[in-house]
């Protein structure tokens, strides 16, 4: 039995979008993170509803300092 088309047209959009979200991902990082913080920061303000507050700390990307290592020369020692 054959699928109905509209089913059919919103599969091959969601296998579309999940292909275009992940070359963002891997050819554009800077674009990819900028956009994540600009998401993710007014998800964290207080005053917001703690479920909301989770899911910004999910989408927040990690911090370079969160590793220990500040991307520069790695004179410290």
């Amino acid at each position: 039995m054959a699928m109905p088309l509209v089913l059919q047209y919103v599969l091959i959009g969601v296998a579309v979008m999940l292909a275009a979200l992940f070359v963002w991902r891997t050819r554009f990082p800077r674009s990819w993170r900028a956009t994540r913080i600009a998401i993710a920061i007014p998800m964290l303000r207080e005053g917001r509803p703690a479920w909301i507050q989770r899911i910004g700390r999910r989408i927040v990307p990690a911090s370079a300092l969160a590793s220990g290592e500040c991307g520069g020369c790695n004179g410290c020692g």
